[in-house]
């Protein structure tokens, strides 16, 4: 692999622990260094860290948020 490839991946510890989690990505980046936006992108998706799903977390924390509040008014009113 090239060693700037090496070096940019190594700098950032998420893609390093994506990369030991899935080998094919050193085949891959080994043969076709220009993946790399993709190799990142999977990455992404494998920790989903993208815009969607960080909406469903937030989305799923404020349903938690407001049966918790409902559970709490219902406990008050009896």
């Amino acid at each position: 692999m090239r060693q700037e490839v090496m070096q940019y991946i190594y700098s950032k510890n998420e893609l390093k622990q994506f990369l030991r989690e899935q080998p094919y990505w050193y085949r891959k980046l080994s043969r076709e260094p220009t993946s790399l936006e993709e190799f990142e992108i999977a990455s992404l998706h494998y920790f989903k860290k993208t815009i969607p799903h960080r909406v469903e977390k937030f989305s799923n924390s404020l349903h938690m948020a407001s049966m918790m509040m409902n559970m709490l008014q219902t406990l008050n009113n009896t």
